[in-house]
């Protein structure tokens, strides 16, 4: 089965040639498209909760959440091959290989065999997330991320998933966006588990990164030479003006350098200890924490979506903030295009962010493990997704990455968000990132424009000119 560009020619000359070896994939993640939430011993995670509370889903209760494909797995591997993917990023499900938390599930490790085998047999490298949100509902109950034991509960976990998997896999992951899990989660109480307490987000913060640390001990003793870290929610942050500066370096300190600093320095920056000390997080420190939290990575994974253009707070919020100690912060508008979440479109913002990693933090390589935008897709008359939108937004963004190559960054591949439209979070099914759409009623699968553009950047490894 093969899909031909729609939008270029086979034959188009290439004007922005990627690196021989460059990673061409797409990403999903287990609670967003998986379903089959009951079965086969899988348990409740943060989200099944989180989904059945009114309102806080904008679709209300999701019942089997995601796209099925737990049940369609094969043939959404045929789908990948015929887009000429190269490697798939998904996730596994902590719920379904420790039902709540607890003793492996050897059915929930089986799907996962049966994943990597068939993205093998299909010559497409399978890359795993090991932690995309999805907590056992039980650990939550136990303290979730606000206790410590919790990351020693996720070493466990990685033990077993790596432990089966690691000899097919081509990359780990051990988290990913810490930044929601802890500030989304519970600062404000926008996702899962929907806790509202600040001293209960910085917590999060320090267990989180120290559960990626014991994970990468775990990933280097079962699965030694293969290329191993964490994937980060980093944004360009700039201020209005020099009376928001502060504002601004808080916001960057909270969103980029606090996972950033400890990661790739051993070490939480001196500004943001200061600016969390009335919640705590120095005396969250414990002996060999930082070495810990620091063990080298091999690979840093780059979720991008747009900058942010700070101001200062005017008034404190009347609802919980996830932007501790600089509560009421205001984001500005750029006069940027917009996606249907309200995000600017910025592919600069993609450069500049690539090049401050270069220039700020040891060299290491980086992957773009996300990169997508939402847009009001559906199908024509004709059984067509003519989602121009989106094809001119990754069309940006690659742009954006090979400008970025070409001043020197270490870029290695590009993952598209998402494969297939999802549960977007507590934005519910509305809203679509996919490059393949899905009707959530019938799961038909039809491959958008954006995904025959993106087949052909792969297939000739570049772009044609602009």
């Amino acid at each position: 089965m093969s899909v031909v560009p729609s939008s270029v020619s086979s034959q188009e000359s290439v004007s922005l040639r990627f690196p021989t070896g460059f990673v061409w994939g797409a990403a999903t993640a287990s609670f967003q498209i998986e379903g089959a939430t009951t079965v086969d011993g899988r348990t409740d995670s943060i989200w099944d909760e989180f989904c059945r509370r009114p309102g806080a889903v904008a679709n209300g209760d999701t019942g089997e959440p995601g796209a099925d494909h737990y049940r369609r797995y094969q043939a959404d591997v045929d789908l990948m091959t015929s887009l000429g993917l190269g490697a798939y990023r998904f996730s596994v499900a902590w719920p379904r290989v420790r039902p709540d938390g607890g003793a492996v599930n050897p059915a929930g490790l089986d799907f996962y065999d049966r994943l990597v085998d068939a993205l093998l047999a299909a010559g497409i490298s399978p890359w795993a997330t090991l932690y995309h949100w999805d907590l056992p509902q039980a650990l939550e109950e136990a303290g979730g991320w606000t206790s410590r034991d919790t990351a020693y509960r996720f070493a466990d976990y990685v033990d077993s998933v790596v432990e089966r998997l690691g000899d097919r896999v081509a990359g780990w992951l051990t988290l990913n966006e810490p930044w929601c899990s802890a500030f989304a989660g519970y600062a404000s109480g926008r996702h899962a588990p929907g806790v509202a307490s600040p001293t209960a987000a910085v917590s999060a913060v320090h267990h989180l990164l120290l559960a990626h640390g014991l994970g990468m001990e775990r990933i280097r003793a079962h699965a030694p030479g293969t290329p191993a870290g964490i994937t980060l929610n980093l944004f360009p942050v700039a201020a209005v003006s020099p009376a928001d500066e502060d504002a601004a370096r808080r916001v960057d300190g909270l969103q980029n350098r606090i996972f950033l600093d400890p990661v790739l320095r051993g070490a939480y920056p001196d500004d943001v200890l200061m600016d969390l000390a009335p919640y705590g997080l120095a005396g969250l420190v414990r002996d060999g924490d930082m070495a810990t939290i620091g063990t080298p990575v091999d690979m840093l994974g780059v979720n991008y979506y747009r900058p942010l253009l700070v101001a200062a707070p005017l008034v404190s919020p009347d609802e919980p903030s996830e932007w501790v100690g600089v509560e009421g912060v205001r984001f500005l508008p750029s006069g940027l295009p917009r996606t249907e979440l309200g995000w600017e479109v910025s592919p600069a913002g993609l450069t500049d962010l690539l090049l401050r990693l270069r220039d700020e933090y040891p060299r290491l390589p980086l992957y773009i493990t996300e990169n997508g935008a939402a847009y009001p897709d559906a199908v024509g008359p004709d059984g067509q997704v003519r989602d121009t939108d989106r094809l001119a937004y990754l069309d940006g963004h690659l742009r954006a990455a090979h400008a970025a190559l070409r001043q020197g960054v270490d870029l290695r591949g590009y993952f598209c968000w998402s494969l297939l439209d999802n549960l977007e979070w507590a934005e519910g099914y509305a809203k679509r990132f996919g490059l393949v759409h899905v009707d959530f009623e019938t799961q038909a699968r039809t491959v958008k424009e954006s995904a025959r553009w993106y087949a052909g950047v792969i297939a000739r490894n570049g772009l044609p000119a602009a």
